[in-house]
């Protein structure tokens, strides 16, 4: 009975998916901990944006502060920023859940060896074409606020 660990020069296969790919025998550690810092990257991300949407809430009510005593004249409506401050904290939550997700998913897939197969950079497009719809919406939002 052979009881020592595989050597790191054995290699098996990824799965039956069809992949093709050979990989380490024993998991690397490494791989792990790069998983648990892209999944706090994500978190961070999502608190991120709540905790911007929190500051767009409130800049509603900033402008109409200033309005009300005279430093500023109000040309346009100031409650268009709560809907958007609310959808970026509505947002960061999704971010949130959806890491937790993925984040379970991908170590699943690193235990079996498919982690190549299993994630694509789809979530990380779609969070950046969110935030460039929303950056859009603000800028008009403060270029019809000024002008």
């Amino acid at each position: 009975m052979n009881d020592e660990l595989p050597s790191e020069n054995k290699r098996v296969s990824a799965d039956q998916s069809g992949i093709g790919k050979s990989l380490p025998a024993e998991i690397d550690s490494r791989i792990y901990m790069a998983a648990e810092r892209t999944f706090l990257a994500w978190i961070r991300t999502g608190i991120a944006l709540m905790g911007f949407g929190f500051v767009v809430a409130r800049f509603g009510l900033f402008m109409r502060e200033l309005a009300l005593t005279g430093a500023y004249q109000q040309t346009a409506n100031p409650s268009f920023s709560l809907p958007i401050g609310i959808g970026l904290i509505g947002f960061g939550m999704v971010v949130n859940i959806v890491s937790v997700v993925r984040h379970r998913r991908y170590i699943a897939a690193i235990d079996r060896n498919e982690f190549r197969s299993a994630f694509g950079s789809t979530f990380a497009i779609w969070v950046a074409l969110l935030l460039a719809l929303s950056g859009l919406a603000m800028t008009i939002y403060l270029v019809r606020l000024t002008g």
